[in-house]
């Protein structure tokens, strides 16, 4: 944002629509504000998406041209006739996979309607306002598009430092049975990795050939997908977490780990650090004694589901982060 509350997106826009303006001045076209209006509908969110967007709006544009000469040139200039040609060509040019294209693709046909004349010269000063317009945008588009990288990074730490606080939170409830969490923390992650993924596919379709840019944002996307995956594990743990009802030998050194699997969350790489103190917990509990209460019974085996839960969480951790080199 620029000033506060001016999008870089709203400034390309403005960019794009007065060249257009101007080179379509230049090359002597009919209303060339009509290539302004153009460019502004040509501007996208993405380079890739730019692309994609231009060419089936300038294709829509050519076929509804060619369907309304059509239909004036028969028909004549009638209101009627204007609503058959929406009737007929907005199903064709959705059928094309141009569907993108209507609203352009009415502003070219709606111009030569308000001409109340049809000729070879003022279908092809629309096709000359299109070219100029939609290619204003797409130069605009793809010569600037806003780095991603900081914001990717800012969302990374606000989810690691999530991530550990409901791990901190876990351990409490572990200790204390009575201790009392509102679990917010979930939700806000959830949010977070939600906008890391729109945010990190967004860079990625602004990378047109492959570089080690792109290859840095397929990272981010692994990341966050990965933390998407780890969530369900977390909310499973919470689940089994309501059954523990009393707190027991074992609940003391499950949220020893979890203190542990709070400072390694924040780590860029697998630091196995939890991994190694539960499999030293598994030797430990093999001799422990049995319980010897249906409820010791019960707590002990929601607390054993948590390891198992646990260590699927790490098993994505290790697979994952094995190949993250985001050095942040």
């Amino acid at each position: 944002m620029v000033f506060g509350f001016v999008g870089i997106r709203v400034i390309k826009t403005a960019i794009a629509s007065i060249l257009a303006i101007i080179v379509a001045n230049l090359a002597g076209a009919v209303n060339p504000l009509g290539a302004g209006l153009l460019a502004i509908l040509g501007v996208d969110v993405t380079r890739k998406r730019s692309i994609k967007t231009v060419s089936a709006r300038f294709l829509a544009s050519v076929v509804g041209l060619l369907l309304a000469s059509l239909l004036f040139g028969l028909l004549g200039f009638e209101l009627w006739v204007l609503a058959l040609y929406i009737l007929v060509a907005f199903p064709i040019i959705a059928k094309l996979n141009f569907k993108e294209g209507i609203v352009t693709s009415s502003v070219v046909v709606f111009h030569i309607y308000g001409a109340g004349t049809l000729t070879l010269h003022g279908v092809l000063n629309e096709v000359l306002l299109l070219a100029i317009g939609l290619g204003a945008a797409s130069v605009v588009n793809l010569v600037y598009m806003p780095n991603e990288e900081d914001k990717l990074v800012r969302i990374k730490k606000e989810v690691d430092a999530y991530f550990s606080l409901i791990f901190t939170q876990i351990s409490s409830n572990l200790r204390d049975t009575t201790y009392v969490w509102d679990g917010h923390e979930i939700i806000d992650a959830d949010e977070k990795v939600n906008e890391g993924i729109f945010i990190a596919s967004k860079a990625l379709e602004n990378r047109l050939m492959r570089t080690d840019d792109i290859h840095a944002d397929e990272q981010w996307l692994i990341y966050f997908y990965m933390r998407k995956a780890q969530l369900e594990n977390v909310q499973g743990i919470l689940q089994l977490l309501s059954q523990v009802y009393q707190s027991f030998p074992q609940c003391y050194l499950v949220a020893d780990v979890f203190d542990q699997l709070s400072e390694d969350v924040k780590e860029p790489h697998y630091t196995g650090k939890t991994e190694q103190l539960l499999n030293d917990l598994d030797e430990v509990f093999r001799q422990m004694d049995l319980p010897v209460t249906r409820g010791e019974f019960e707590v002990r085996a929601a607390v054993l589901q948590v390891i198992r839960e646990l260590q699927q969480y790490l098993k994505i951790a290790k697979r994952d982060k094995k190949q993250l080199r985001l050095g942040v």
